[in-house]
């Protein structure tokens, strides 16, 4: 039978090297063991992590796993799923409000991007997806206006400028996730962009970018050289 970690060495406790070296000092297994705090009669908290790893290939996989799915594994009942709901929703709140409270850097699309993927990456249907901001580039809302199929999704140009003029936006980011497959742009998604580019400049809204984010990773229109920024 396996050890439970708190008969383990204190300086190979997972709790105790985070304090001691910091989170960043961690592996995924051992962060998600944290969170846990308890395993299974088989199986301490760290193997339960590393089997829920490598069953699901990774974290963002269990935060959007159901509770069917993760109860399959004995140690993880209602509670710790819904604790796992709760983290998710934290991580995002957390990025959102430094996305409302602070002016969108158009050099580095990070946070932005970070905060795109919290919000899109769970869905398994294409979505697609405005950001309002304020003059100074601030988050005014944030909503999913067209959903679609695995591959495609139906948009509303005019639909999407009153949506904007109603928040009375000064800028606008769209989004869409690409369910599965690579972050790239077709060449629809360019032809849209330019549509919607076009259209905003009429109103004298400005487009910040398009992104698009999926498991393989995430990408920028703007930062293509796809959308101008002048």
């Amino acid at each position: 039978m396996n050890l439970s970690i708190k008969h383990w060495p204190e300086q190979e406790r997972p709790r105790e090297r985070l304090i001691q070296q910091g989170a960043a000092s961690l592996s995924d297994a051992e962060l998600l063991a944290i969170f846990l705090r308890s395993g299974s009669r088989q199986h301490s908290a760290v193997e339960l992590s590393r089997m829920l790893l490598q069953h699901f290939g990774g974290l963002n996989p269990i935060l959007d796993a159901g509770l069917q799915d993760l109860s399959q594994f004995h140690g993880i009942g209602a509670s710790k799923y819904a604790q796992l709901i709760a983290v998710k929703e934290l991580g995002r709140r957390y990025i959102s409000t430094h996305l409302q409270q602070g002016k969108i850097e158009l050099s580095n699309s990070k946070i932005l991007l970070d905060f795109l993927k919290f919000e899109l990456l769970g869905e398994k249907q294409e979505v697609f997806a405005v950001l309002c901001l304020d003059a100074h580039l601030r988050k005014i809302s944030f909503k999913k206006m067209f959903y679609g199929s695995l591959n495609s999704c139906e948009i509303s140009t005019n639909q999407l400028l009153r949506h904007a003029i109603n928040q009375h936006a000064s800028s606008l980011v769209i989004a869409h996730n690409h369910p599965w497959g690579m972050p790239q742009p077709s060449s629809a998604d360019v032809e849209l962009t330019q549509r919607i580019l076009s259209a905003c400049q009429l109103l004298e809204i400005k487009l910040i970018d398009h992104c698009i984010v999926s498991p393989e990773g995430s990408c920028s229109l703007a930062e293509l050289g796809l959308i101008s920024t002048q």
